[in-house]
């Protein structure tokens, strides 16, 4: 289905964002993505493997299903449910080729097999009903999420679940403006450890605007209603800094 249009705020972020999402971001996962799992762990203060657990709670697995793991970046949630079920048929794709080659090899070392491939989040090269699950973590900041929204309803199977992971902008304003203020200190600090390159440097602002353009963890529930999305829930985490999202597409179409 199309849906026409978008939102005044996905227009804004466009206007925004739209030029450093084609031109900058390439180069930013390049820079980051050897050391991209430790810098998260680093700024999230040693939280970053119990956000992944939350998001694990949230999956119904069985062999045989067949996992698209957008923006997979370096395969970790791939991985996660491999070790769960490893009946299942990972697929996994980015438009990063450093963070899928990080990827790879993470997935190789413990014996896993995930299909690689590099693609567009917002023209997936995927037949329409295709698979059983889709998840999208750390990323949607960066996409036009409706768009994606979009690609994602159209590629599930009906009654297929659509699994979102990512940073949000808190609803309280008084607890956004100290989490931006921390994670300003944070980007300083994970610059400086790991010695970060100028692509990645030049990221700091964009990230927070971008996060403070974004949506809560009940703003993301209603646009994905608005998009057809049914069953949809979603956990808030350290008062709504993390999101979590679990919503499905109707098993009759």
């Amino acid at each position: 289905m199309h849906w026409p249009g978008t939102t005044p705020r996905e227009r804004i972020r466009a206007e925004l964002f739209g030029s450093y999402w084609r031109n900058d971001l390439n180069d930013v996962f390049a820079d980051v993505a050897p050391y991209y799992d430790q810098a998260n762990i680093v700024a999230s203060l040693g939280l970053w493997p119990w956000f992944l657990k939350h998001f694990m709670s949230m999956f119904a697995l069985r062999p045989g299903l067949r996992v698209l793991d957008l923006c997979a970046g370096t395969n970790a949630v791939g991985i996660a449910l491999l070790k769960r079920e490893p009946g299942l048929e990972v697929i996994a794709i980015d438009r990063s080729e450093a963070m899928q080659a990080v990827g790879r090899r993470r997935a190789a070392a413990r014996g896993l097999h995930i299909e690689s491939s590099i693609g567009d989040a917002h023209k997936l090269p995927y037949p329409d009903v295709h698979f059983d699950i889709v998840t999208l973590q750390w990323a949607s900041r960066h996409l036009r999420i409706e768009e994606v929204m979009d690609e994602v309803r159209r590629v599930l199977k009906p009654g297929g679940s659509f699994h979102h992971c990512d940073m949000l902008k808190p609803a309280n304003p008084r607890i956004a403006r100290w989490y931006f203020g921390y994670l300003r200190q944070c980007l300083d600090l994970t610059a400086w450890l790991f010695r970060s390159g100028k692509a990645a440097l030049g990221c700091r602002n964009y990230f927070i605007e971008a996060l403070d353009q974004f949506y809560s963890a009940e703003e993301f529930s209603a646009l994905l209603e608005k998009h057809g999305f049914v069953e949809v829930t979603h956990k808030r985490l350290l008062a709504g800094m993390i999101g979590l999202h679990r919503a499905s597409k109707p098993a009759a179409v």
